[in-house]
């Protein structure tokens, strides 16, 4: 069990890297595999890398000196002390090790270094490291401290060329300066791109916590539709079956026949609710059989009937008077075609509004329901003759607040309060578009 929930998981979240290249070929998941591994690395202990690259450019700079190899470039000085380009050596590749972390703190180590090795016209090979911090400059700072950086290296470049002029000017300024500029650029570049991968990364994030919320909201609409569904078959039909139940064993005494039709009646009742229960279940269960076929442990499905309409009506009001309700059904104005969820709503309402007569109305109370069918409208009025009560808290039950519900989807108003004349009223008001099929 443990196994099989451990592969649901895996299932429902794959790894990040098998995410960001779905459907790609198995050597690029190989590549983004060890580059999301090496990179996770250099998260955790960045002095790696940065010690690993400072100690290559250093090394590099200590075999250029003492193999002399520096005296070998064109119109190099070859009069500079050896220890001042040791000096020089060390303060051009040394802070490389904090290019990443505080590369304009790098930039500007290097920086004199790279003057005196133009003053001194030694040109040496380590000064072109400068295109390595301007291009962290580019990819790490804002705009406008790159523009200062470049300003910046403007000036060993004049300085190299107004002292140890080689030819005409622009042979040794310009193409360095381009050289610099071009390197800026690309930093930019990987920059920008970055900032969008990053970008969609996010948007990702947030499109998956925005399609977790909705689904936590679907959830929750359809367990409240659930609920205010088992509410009005449960309560309704229970109510009916208590009310006969009642009346049958006060009439087993006296008239057994009348007790036998109180059972016959509680029997009926009892099946119409099952039927209903089964419908709703049958619904909210997920067609297996569709997918995989029915086998022998697979219930078989459950017949599906129409919901409730304004048709059975008849049917609700003769079953609770079988409970011993008094109900006088009253129909107004020539009926118009309603939405199947529209009668549903009226049906469910004066189902709501009869279980409440019968539960809390008392034993003398008759019950008065009234439709009126007018030009775009329809309206239900539910009242009672029961002894006054109270307006119930909304949240002590589901009744009411499920009728507002349902009416509120239909954009209606519904009333449920003390009637002035005694009793309880519930007033319907429901808006019937003019093309409307039934």
């Amino acid at each position: 069990m443990a196994k099989a929930k451990k592969g649901e998981e895996t299932l429902k979240r794959p790894p990040p890297a098998a995410e960001q290249t779905a459907g790609a070929h198995p050597l690029t998941h190989r590549i983004t595999d060890l580059t999301r591994r090496v990179r996770a690395v250099d998260t955790a202990r960045p002095w790696i890398w940065d010690t690993a690259v400072t100690g290559f450019w250093l090394t590099a700079a200590l075999i250029d000196v003492t193999s002399g190899g520096w005296q070998r470039i064109p119109h190099n000085n070859d009069d500079t002390p050896l220890w001042l380009v040791w000096v020089m050596s060390f303060g051009l590749t040394l802070p490389l090790y904090l290019r990443r972390r505080r590369p304009l703190t790098a930039m500007l180590l290097v920086l004199p270094f790279t003057i005196l090795s133009a003053w001194t016209g030694a040109h040496l090979q380590a000064s072109l490291l400068q295109m390595v911090f301007v291009f962290s400059i580019a990819l790490r700072l804002r705009l406008r401290i790159l523009v200062l950086i470049l300003g910046a290296i403007v000036v060993p470049l004049v300085v190299g060329t107004s002292r140890y002029p080689v030819g005409s000017w622009d042979m040794q300024f310009v193409p360095m300066l381009y050289a610099f500029t071009i390197v800026a650029l690309f930093g930019i570049a990987v920059r920008s791109r970055q900032e969008y991968t990053a970008s969609l990364v996010e948007r990702a994030k947030r499109l998956e916590v925005e399609r977790d919320q909705q689904a936590q909201l679907a959830a929750a609409a359809e367990r409240t539709r659930i609920a205010r569904e088992m509410h009005d078959i449960i309560g309704h039909n229970l109510s009916v079956i208590t009310g006969l139940a009642d009346g049958g064993r006060y009439a087993a005494a006296k008239s057994p026949e009348r007790a036998a039709e109180a059972l016959d009646a509680i029997s009926t009742t009892s099946r119409t609710a099952l039927t209903e229960l089964r419908r709703l279940l049958g619904v909210l269960r997920e067609d297996t059989a569709s997918v995989a076929g029915t086998g022998p442990w697979e219930p078989q499905s459950t017949p599906r009937a129409p919901q409730p309409a304004l048709s059975d009506l008849d049917q609700l009001v003769d079953g609770v008077r079988a409970a011993g309700l008094p109900v006088r059904l009253i129909a107004q104005g020539r009926p118009q075609p309603l939405p199947p969820g529209q009668q549903l709503t009226v049906y469910r309402v004066i189902q709501e509004a009869l279980t409440n007569t019968l539960k809390h109305a008392g034993p003398d109370a008759t019950a008065t329901v009234q439709l009126t069918h007018a030009p775009g409208s329809l309206t239900a009025t539910v009242t009672d003759t029961g002894p006054p009560r109270k307006t119930p808290s909304p949240v002590g039950g589901r009744g009411i607040p499920g009728m507002c519900e349902r009416t509120a989807l239909y954009e209606g108003t519904l009333e449920a309060a003390p009637d002035p004349r005694g009793g309880w009223r519930v007033h319907l008001h429901l808006p019937v578009p003019k093309d409307t099929t039934p």
